[in-house]
Formats: structure tokens, sequence, C-alpha cells
């Protein structure tokens, strides 16, 4: 009989930076699952999150870059775990649509993402 195969795409408490991710708040958590799509060529605009937050990139390379340029490729099948009070953005520099799958750890009424369309794109 066949068996069921896991694999265990990462395991951390820390951000694909470095940084250490905030202690749990202590309230009912709001899971949140979100698929995205992103056309070759499109850079979003500057944000942070306020929440944990993880994902895994099922198509496409996905550069997420800091606001003070620090660089993280993600490539496909690979699992990245987004920053928390840091401002970012993401761009699919390739010629295919990114997909990305991300799993937020929130509370109700928490936004996931927060926009800074004060700072210019580049």
């Amino acid at each position: 009989m066949e068996q069921v195969e896991t694999t265990e795409l990462i395991r951390t408490s820390q951000s694909w930076d470095g940084a250490e991710l905030p202690d749990y708040p202590q309230v009912r958590p709001e899971l949140v699952a979100m698929k995205y799509v992103f056309p070759a060529g499109m850079r979003l605009g500057w944000h942070h999150h306020e929440v944990m937050n993880c994902g895994v990139l099922v198509q496409g390379e996905l550069t997420i870059v800091a606001q003070d340029g620090t660089e993280k490729v993600v490539h496909e099948g690979e699992a990245v775990v987004e920053m928390v009070g840091t401002i970012h953005h993401g761009e699919n520099r390739g010629t295919k649509p990114v997909i990305l799958y991300m799993f937020y750890l929130a509370q109700q009424g928490t936004p996931l993402s927060v926009q800074h369309p004060e700072i210019p794109t580049v």
C-alpha cells in the first residue's frame, strides 16, 4: 500500500532576513490563506506586514527587496517566511507569472499588509 509522502519545507523562528519573529499574541488567532498571482514584470509597492506569515512559491521566481536594499530570491518549490514590521516589496523579474500561496497568522481585523505609497518606487 502506498504511503503519504511528507516533506518539511521550513521550520524557523526567523524571517528570511534573519530577524526573530515577534512573540505570539495571547488572543484568538485568525488563520488566512491567500493565493497571489504576479504577472511577469510586476513590482508591488512598498509595504510591511503586522502579522507573521509564510508561504510556498509554486511557480516562477520572486525577488523580495527590503527597504535597505537587501534581497531574497525565492525559487519555485521553496518556502519563505516574510519579515514582520520591515518595509519591503516583491518583484517578478521573470517571464512567466509567479504563483505564491501565503499563510497568515493574524488577529481578526488586522490588515495582512500596510501599504506605503509615500515611498517612491524606482
